[in-house]
């Protein structure tokens, strides 16, 4: 018997910013509140995504809102209300205290 792990899938995002470039991202976890669907987000180990505006450091995660555009597509974008993120920091904060 080997001692090998097996790899565990990663389900990951490819978001572009707003120059264009690419950057990949390991979907950590999902909520949905209301109808309405959010996502925290990592970037992956290997990406540079150093954008201070945007992460406090390497390995922070961001939290996004899910949107379906009129072409039924479905589309991330910004928290813009403060109560409305903090609302979703809340539920996955208690989600994981049931964990």
């Amino acid at each position: 018997m080997t001692d090998e792990k097996i790899p565990q899938e990663i389900n990951t995002l490819t978001l572009i910013d707003e120059d264009g470039e690419e950057h990949e991202f390991e979907i950590l976890n999902s909520i949905e509140i209301e109808d309405q669907r959010y996502v925290v987000l990592a970037p992956l180990a290997d990406e540079e995504y150093v954008d201070e505006d945007d992460f406090a450091d390497e390995g922070s995660a961001v939290l996004l809102k899910v949107e379906v555009g009129e072409d039924g597509e479905e589309y991330l974008t910004d928290i813009t209300d403060e109560e409305e993120f903090e609302m979703v920091v809340a539920a996955l904060e208690a989600m994981e205290e049931e964990e």
